[in-house]
């Protein structure tokens, strides 16, 4: 052959050579064999495949040894050798036929440099060009936080070096508040508890490379408030907090606020105080009612804000949140009132005189058969008082989701997570049967219904769901009308007044205005003076009862 008809060997279209889509390699094998005999009947049938079988033949014909693509030649190639060198310049595979002839590397138009057949690289050329480009993704999940800026760790190592600069051998309990408040970022009467937590040794000192160990093992610069909180208050082998875990940051808090000086010398209402805040505490935030605070609910909860509110403010009583004492008191004092005997124990008909006998006799059955919620006095018929804060808190606020899901329990019966008109009717007629003995005008049960469907709008007619209470904001008035007289009275005859002034101020809930009004009330009674006169200087006519 000659020079020419290799150079038109060398400029073959591979556009003439097309196959269609090859199926995927789970179709059955004879489809796969019928295109791969329609692809090589159509290479064969290019002038220039056929030019090329002929030369093969003349050479076999002539004694020329053909040369094996991939393997070294000895002596000048034939025509045909040249030919296959241009066809299968790399590899021992052919690769598949490519669609444009821009950019191939087989094509003579490609900018790629073309290699001679003594220098072939292993492996197939389609594997080489498809080979994927390996990209490096940045992190973008921290478990522990995103890491600090470099600015901030270094203001933060000298703030360290300064603060352990005065105590070369150590900082003692005493000094540690600074570490907690300004390098940890927690509310200062965390002190004592980190302190324990870095000082395993009981050795009453820590040194810098001691809290820079604990500092970093703990990621204490990245992680955030509510992680380094759950952190220092949980015991190390748990991944959840208890009532016990909560004790030693509120005696530090008892000893080091301000607002709570008055209370240094009564230890009893220390203790009582704290305990208070803790049940608050778990009623609000640990919606399983398991008594174990998982680090999600605190995380969902305004526990942090509470901290460091309670941290930075000298009044005790502008934290509604927990840790007012005003409501601590409130609640003591009720519990005290209906404790005639002071066993610390109320049985049912203690609880029957609750709110001038506002509650009928079949709830108050309910709440004793520990239906809502299992009682903690370990006494029979016994309620204690981490019970009745329980109650109280679901009685004087029923808007709250903890209140809601407390009294659903009592009225389902069944427990089969509906409320129907029969069990509704169960507890109304106590409450007709009331009415009528105070010479009150009966609100017929029938009314009842219509007026609770119309004010809740459940999703099924005649069928009452925790969900369709949550969903409504007078949900509240749902269980008044079922059970408690006094604020069914004060709801059919509310003040449209006092509605708009509540509206007005909308962050006090239903339980800040019961625990303000009682306060005034009790804080007269102690001081000798008559809620009925005198007090216009003093009480808080926005808030006044309407009843």
């Amino acid at each position: 052959m000659d020079a020419s008809m290799i150079v038109e060997v060398g400029v073959l279209d591979p556009e003439l050579l097309q196959l269609s889509d090859l199926p995927l390699l789970t179709s059955k094998p004879l489809i796969c064999k019928r295109r791969l005999d329609i692809l090589f009947s159509q290479w064969l049938s290019l002038p220039e495949s056929q030019r090329l079988v002929l030369s093969l033949l003349e050479d076999v014909k002539a004694g020329v040894m053909l040369p094996i693509p991939g393997s070294p030649s000895n002596g000048s190639p034939g025509a045909s050798a040249v030919l296959l060198s241009s066809m299968f310049q790399a590899g021992n595979t052919p690769p598949l036929s490519p669609r444009s002839t821009t950019g191939s590397p087989l094509s003579p138009k490609s900018p790629m440099k073309r290699q001679g057949s003594g220098t072939t690289a292993q492996g197939s050329p389609l594997k080489k060009t498809s080979e994927a480009v390996k990209e490096i993704i940045p992190q973008f999940y921290f478990p522990y936080g995103p890491p600090a800026p470099r600015e901030v760790e270094e203001e933060c190592l000298a703030k360290i070096n300064e603060l352990f600069l005065s105590h070369p051998e150590g900082l003692p309990v005493a000094a540690f508040t600074g570490i907690t408040k300004d390098v940890c970022k927690l509310p200062s009467f965390f002190s004592s508890s980190l302190f324990k937590k870095i000082d395993t040794s009981n050795t009453g000192v820590i040194s810098k490379e001691q809290f820079l160990k604990y500092w970093t093992e703990s990621n204490m610069l990245t992680t955030d408030v509510t992680m380094r909180v759950f952190q220092v208050l949980k015991q190390a082998d748990k991944n959840y907090l208890t009532q016990d875990d909560f004790r030693p940051i509120l005696r530090e808090l008892l000893l080091t606020h301000h607002g709570l000086e008055f209370l240094h010398d009564t230890p009893e209402f220390q203790e009582r105080y704290a305990e208070t805040v803790i049940y608050r505490i778990f009623y609000h935030i640990n919606r399983s009612w398991s008594g174990r605070l998982q680090f999600r609910e605190l995380k969902r909860s305004n526990l942090i804000a509470a901290l460091q509110q309670v941290d930075e403010e000298e009044d005790i009583n502008k934290v509604l949140k927990y840790f007012s004492y005003e409501h601590f008191y409130v609640i003591y004092c009720k519990f005290w009132e209906l404790d005639t005997d002071h066993d610390f124990l109320i049985d049912k008909d203690d609880l029957l005189r609750y709110g001038n006998h506002a509650l009928t006799y079949r709830i108050v059955e309910r709440i004793f058969s520990q239906v809502p919620r299992k009682f903690t006095s370990q006494v029979a018929n016994k309620m204690g008082y981490e019970d009745f804060v329980w109650f109280i808190l679901s009685e004087e606020d029923k808007s709250s989701e903890p209140s809601l899901e407390y009294w659903f329990k009592c009225v389902d019966l069944d427990a089969d997570g509906i409320i129907t008109p029969h069990e509704m009717q169960y507890f109304y007629e106590e409450q007709l049967h009331r009415m009528e003995c105070m010479a009150q005008e009966p609100v017929l049960f029938e009314d009842i219904v219509c007026q609770m469907a119309d004010m809740i709008c459940p999703e099924k007619d005649g069928q009452f769901t925790l969900r369709d209470l949550k969903r409504c904001k007078l949900s509240g008035n749902f269980f008044n009308i079922l059970f408690n007289l006094n604020k069914f009275v004060a709801f059919e005859t509310r003040d449209p007044f006092l509605i708009r002034q509540e509206r007005e101020d909308p962050t006090l809930t239903e339980w800040d205005r019961f625990a303000h009004q009682e306060y005034i009330r009790l804080s007269m009674e102690e001081d000798g003076e008559d809620a009925s006169n005198g007090s216009a200087e003093v009480w808080d006519e926005s808030l006044e009862v309407p009843f």
